[in-house]
């Protein structure tokens, strides 16, 4: 009788509480509306890109047809054929890659220094020289445009790669993203590596550059962005159609060929696929920069 009496009590307290299954119910459900949520937002996000790949790859006039379809009768690639061929297209992809290339290499070594020297180096004047060089992030770009093409003039630099490389070399917001990710590298560091002999551009080169690699690469993803997305001023700048780059090219596409659909999608195609391609190859150091960014604060 006991021995029932024992059973039947341990079976009763080993049964879960009414309580925790639905908690854990709860949770269960929250988590595939979540899911759910994520993936009807990816496929809206992604849908217009889709969308502009299968045009791309549509009979002329088709894209226009209506009601519109979603995808091509037939595949053809001859959209992409006329842009490099017929249209010169590959002039100015290699252009925005130059331009872009450039840019970013060029703003990683500068950002990088002066947000390093804004956060660790102690120099007259540095904190309030910081404080002044932060008010250009509430100005909007198109108020510098004007003196800015007046000084690439003096310098007789329109209408040149240079003219467009210059005014991206150095940004406010690179180096005040730079100098807030290098507040967080210990001084003791440094000042071991000073002891040790090292010097100033040793001890950037061999301490901060590593320290710094995550938010590097996520201000490389921005910067490249930036730079190849740019239409404004490239525009200004730049008169000679052989130095367009390819989003000044393809406004002009849309003027010349406004009723061609597909060939305008095709160099869409063109102009976000090397964009996808550098984001895919840093993507695990802009996570990085990212996560470490929320977590320092």
């Amino acid at each position: 009788m006991s021995r029932t009496n024992v059973r039947f009590d341990d079976t009763v307290s080993r049964a879960p509480a009414p309580g925790r299954d639905s908690a854990a119910t709860r949770r269960l459900a929250s988590k595939i509306m979540l899911y759910v949520l994520l993936v009807i937002g990816a496929l809206i996000a992604l849908t217009p890109m889709l969308w502009m790949l299968s045009a791309s790859l549509m009979p002329t006039g088709e894209a226009s047809a209506y009601p519109p379809r979603f995808l091509p009768s037939r595949v053809t690639f001859s959209h992409y054929g006329q842009l490099f061929t017929r249209l010169n297209l590959g002039r100015y992809l290699a252009n925005s890659a130059f331009i872009a290339f450039t840019v970013t290499a060029i703003s990683l070594v500068i950002n990088s220094m002066a947000g390093y020297a804004f956060a660790k180096l102690r120099f007259k004047g540095r904190d309030r020289t910081f404080r002044l060089l932060s008010l250009g992030l509430v100005l909007p770009v198109q108020v510098a445009m004007l003196p800015l093409f007046l000084l690439m003039k003096n310098m007789n630099l329109i209408n040149t790669y240079w003219g467009v490389i210059i005014p991206g070399m150095a940004s406010i917001f690179g180096i005040f993203l730079i100098r807030q990710y290098a507040l967080s590298i210990p001084d003791d560091m440094l000042d071991a590596a000073r002891i040790d002999g090292a010097s100033e551009l040793r001890i950037y080169w061999s301490v901060v550059v590593p320290g710094i690699l995550p938010i590097l690469a996520t201000l490389a993803i921005w910067t490249f962005l930036a730079t190849w997305n740019d239409f404004m001023w490239p525009l200004i700048v730049l008169s000679d159609e052989s130095h367009y780059t390819l989003p000044v090219a393809l406004a002009n596409l849309s003027g010349e060929h406004v009723q061609d659909t597909e060939l305008m999608m095709a160099g869409s195609v063109l102009t976000v696929i090397p964009v996808l391609a550098v984001f895919l190859f840093l993507q695990r150091y802009y996570i990085q920069g990212v996560m470490a960014g929320s977590v320092k604060g």
